[in-house]
């Protein structure tokens, strides 16, 4: 087991090695000398945005100012909003629920008051982020299936993918299902999850 001071560590070095700062495909020398060179002269709360993101949830169901959330596959809900904050890139997703809501115009239903402030909100919190950072990040406003949702789906932990479901033996039509019912938290990637991630580093400690 390891020390409160350290628990945590594990999974910062798991989003690290899945960052921009190490991971170089798809990415110009240039964007990757940008992006070190930034984090080598960041604060240490602004290092610890840039490495692990930070998540927020806006849905109808809790009372008060957002809640954080694991930046987690299992966090992209059809009823909720998501602001992801990754220092460089600054998202605001709806969940599908919401964008069909949002697209058959009930925001503008007086009936519907609290629909209104539901998208309000990450709006006016992400408004807040751009204008008191420098860099300032790029702004990304998407939808649950829409391209964009690209920079959600590449910082959240794939802990579903079809890659842990055929290990876990299911066939391609259970996969097809369990794709179809999962929504967006069904991540089609290579990348391993945390969870296997951290098992392979207990598997070496104990081996060392």
């Amino acid at each position: 087991h390891l020390s409160t001071e350290f628990s945590i560590y594990p999974q910062f070095m798991y989003h690290l090695r899945r960052s921009h700062f190490l991971q170089t495909f798809n990415a110009s020398p240039d964007e990757t000398a940008y992006y070190r060179s930034v984090l080598l002269r960041a604060s240490v709360m602004n290092a610890l945005v840039m490495i692990q993101p930070a998540l927020l949830e806006y849905s109808f169901e809790q009372q008060g100012p957002p809640q954080p959330v694991l930046l987690d596959a299992q966090a992209l809900k059809p009823n909720v909003i998501l602001l992801l904050d990754s220092f460089f890139h600054v998202v605001v997703w709806h969940g599908e629920l919401i964008h069909q809501w949002r697209e058959q115009g009930f925001h503008n239903m007086p009936e519907y008051e609290n629909l209104r402030q539901l998208l309000q909100a990450p709006l006016e919190d992400a408004k807040v982020i751009l204008d008191e950072r420098f860099p300032v990040p790029k702004y990304v406003q998407c939808n649950s299936g829409g391209s964009q949702a690209r920079f959600l789906l590449a910082k959240v932990n794939p802990s579903t993918n079809y890659a842990q479901t055929a290990e876990e033996g299911a066939g391609m039509a259970g996969l097809m299902e369990d794709s179809g019912a999962a929504g967006e938290s069904f991540i089609n990637t290579d990348d391993v999850s945390l969870k296997v991630f951290m098992d392979h580093l207990i598997k070496l400690a104990v081996q060392s």
